[in-house]
């Protein structure tokens, strides 16, 4: 940013608008204002840069639901030991949320201004542009103070439902939310179908750590005029159990890192699976299962001036997660010629370590063994 540029004011200046990126794009921007650009340092040609994308998308492998059951856990133990990613089909949920979240979020400024806050209110749902931590412990300032994204934020903790959802889709998004977290619904099937690719039975994974859908985050990436100088998602690793994703059909923008030996994989494309929902390993699942499975670094990086992109994440975080709920490795996959890789922890601590870290990358090196 400009010597003299003030960084705080213009920050509360755009919080006062309450209406988001969204907001610029409706009001002509041709620039990218500050506190959205990139540092001058970052290069382009810096594989850490938000500004590299892919020559050629990535195949993220495809888990059709519709097979025999051992044809499908085979799918997604292939998937879940190698790229951490998978594309699920034939899943039965209804595509309704995307639809729903890009209306919430191209209404008039003075409809979804009412939900507008720049910190988040408990247990309601609110609509943000969040901005990313501030560099800690000596860490340069390698990102913009704000993403070139809105979102609404809706928390389901202990099984209840905000009541202050907007309206025009409260309804897609609550039937979402069931359809994925009901004892019959997709998260159950994923956690049995990720029991039984580690060679346990199908309950195991769910007794050990019982999981909940606990916060939806719907995001809205608007056309910018300057789309790489922004960052939408910076590269990152969820600290979740499992996450899984909605998205449009069409525009694309979500990459993962390859290899993260190092920290200088190459990044590549996530191409989208028409109707498909999008899994991928969190943390924790990491953790549990001894490093079998992986959970990967991945962002969102502005494909075009033109394209808006809209996702729905859910995580599936830990059920149980106060200060004395410890988790680690299960002992079925700790043998002597395969030790446990991690100590026991606990989710509050992975989620410090996290936002210590500014959500970059994996956190899990603190807690190995």
């Amino acid at each position: 940013m400009a010597a003299g540029y003030d960084a705080a004011s213009a920050l509360a200046e755009f919080h006062e608008t309450r209406a988001g990126v969204r907001g610029l794009v409706e009001s002509g921007v041709t620039t990218v204002p500050p506190i959205f650009l990139m540092p001058a340092a970052t290069s382009s040609s810096d594989p850490s840069s938000s500004t590299t994308t892919a020559a050629s998308p990535l195949s993220i492998p495809v888990v059709d639901l519709s097979l025999p059951r051992s044809d499908t856990v085979e799918l997604v133990r292939a998937a879940a030991t190698s790229l951490g990613f998978f594309h699920v089909t034939n899943h039965g949920v209804r595509a309704a949320a995307v639809a729903a979240v890009r209306d919430f979020h191209e209404q008039p400024a003075a409809a979804r201004s009412a939900f507008y806050s720049a910190t988040a209110p408990p247990g309601r749902a609110y609509y943000s542009t969040i901005r990313y931590p501030p560099p800690q412990h000596g860490q340069p300032a390698a990102l913009p103070l704000m993403p070139w994204r809105d979102s609404l934020i809706v928390p389901f903790f202990d099984g209840g439902e905000p009541d202050n959802l907007p309206a025009v889709c409260r309804d897609a998004l609550l039937e979402y939310h069931r359809s994925l977290t009901t004892t019959t619904g997709f998260g159950k099937e994923m956690t049995a179908l990720l029991s039984e690719a580690l060679g346990l039975p199908a309950e195991r994974l769910e007794q050990a750590l019982p999981v909940e859908g606990s916060v939806m985050v719907c995001h809205y990436y608007p056309a910018c005029p300057e789309p790489l100088r922004v960052v939408g998602t910076r590269d990152h690793t969820d600290h979740t159990v499992f996450t899984v994703l909605a998205q449009d059909d069409h525009v694309g923008g979500l990459q993962v890192r390859l290899d993260q030996g190092g920290g200088d994989g190459e990044w590549v494309d996530v191409a989208p699976v028409t109707g498909a929902l999008l899994v991928n390993i969190g943390d924790v699942l990491q953790v549990v299962s001894n490093d079998e499975y992986k959970s990967v670094e991945h962002r969102v990086v502005l494909k075009s001036p033109q394209h808006v992109r809209v996702s729905v994440a859910l995580f599936f975080q830990p059920a149980k997660c106060g200060e004395s709920d410890f988790f680690g490795p299960l002992p079925e996959l700790v043998t002597e010629g395969r030790p446990a890789h991690y100590r026991a922890l606990t989710f509050p601590q992975l989620a410090n370590y996290k936002r210590e870290l500014g959500h970059a990358r994996s956190s899990l090196d603190r807690f190995k063994i």
